[in-house]
């Protein structure tokens, strides 16, 4: 196993993080005997993050790490988020607090390297998306992480990087948080490079380069695309969360892919982790698992290392007319 900066706190964490999302859901759905495994097994091979949430399973994802963890050996870094109900914003210290009170309780522990707001941000409310002022604005989500910081319940701060491009990179600009979680593949790569502006799926407008201004760490999410890119048979738990998207344009975006690097970089899996490791401004890649195969996969990708650049390149037509450059499907 590899080892990255994670931005400007200090710490050196693995390339890949063990994602306890539902998506995945190993750390959901077996029994605990199948998660013990896996537990056991990422970190015999080196992976020392774990990143889960409330939402996980309603709560099943922290249970199992709680009570699972502490027959494993370690060292482990901690990240767990918060998403605050738009409803009741008038209490947004209170119930951030209150949220990291159960997670703590769940996971049990008294503190967390990593507490990040899971709600998508816009330029004002909207729907389950927060605004910016509720974010920056005096008493908000920024002012009640560094209160826990200070309480020492956590140690640094994030932001899911999801909902408006703009809005996501005034939070950034701030530099009031210290990670940021995005969305980045092997068919939407626009956090990382620039895209034509007739781009049909969500366009997050290099954002990465943000995080680089404020040395800020990357946490790669959705490297799999829900799973899209990771096999060609569907599960029922493909979420899609980039706005513009539906499971079908991504899946014919992955066959395209897939028509140009067939399997001479490994399963389509590890083609599209190999895709993030390549990028330098990620921190890790948040890989999430639903199988025990699955992890050995992904352990396997990450000693192939990085995708090549000329696998990239070869990509490029692709990215540069919105996937109808001819060429694959």
């Amino acid at each position: 196993m590899r080892y990255r900066r994670f931005g400007r706190t200090g710490l050196e964490v693995s390339e890949i993080a063990f994602g306890g999302g539902v998506v995945g859901g190993i750390l959901v759905d077996p029994d605990d005997e199948t998660k013990l495994a896996a537990l056991r097994r990422a970190n015999e091979a080196g992976v020392n993050w774990i990143d889960t949430a409330p939402a996980y399973g309603n709560g099943k994802s922290e249970e199992a790490i709680g009570r699972l963890l502490p027959q494993t050996t370690g060292p482990w870094h901690l990240s767990t988020k918060v998403r605050l109900d738009v409803q009741a914003l008038g209490d947004i210290r209170g119930q951030i607090e209150r949220s990291l009170e159960e997670s703590l309780t769940r996971l049990r522990v008294d503190s967390v390297d990593l507490l990040q707001l899971h709600n998508q941000i816009m330029l004002s409310p909207s729907g389950n998306a927060i605004g910016v002022e509720q974010v920056l604005g005096r008493g908000a989500v920024a002012d009640a992480f560094d209160r826990l910081r200070e309480q020492g319940l956590i140690r640094f701060a994030g932001i899911t990087a999801l909902g408006d491009a703009a809005a996501c990179r005034e939070v950034i600009a701030s530099g009031r948080f210290d990670a940021a979680q995005v969305y980045y593949n092997l068919i939407n790569p626009s956090a990382a490079r620039r895209v034509p502006p007739n781009w049909s799926g969500q366009n997050f407008e290099e954002l990465m380069a943000d995080c680089r201004r404020k040395d800020m760490a990357v946490m790669n999410i959705r490297v799999f695309a829900a799973g899209v890119l990771a096999s060609e048979q569907r599960h029922g738990r493909e979420i899609v969360i980039a706005r513009g998207a539906a499971v079908a344009d991504e899946e014919r975006r992955a066959k395209a892919v897939g028509a140009i690097l067939g399997d001479r970089y490994g399963t389509p899996a590890q083609t599209a982790l190999r895709f993030s490791l390549a990028n330098p401004d990620i921190s890790c890649v948040v890989v999430g698992m639903a199988t025990l195969d699955h992890l050995e996969e992904a352990i396997a990708a990450t000693n192939m290392g990085p995708l090549p650049a000329e696998a990239i390149n070869a990509l490029a037509p692709k990215y540069e007319t919105d996937f109808t450059a001819a060429g694959g499907p």
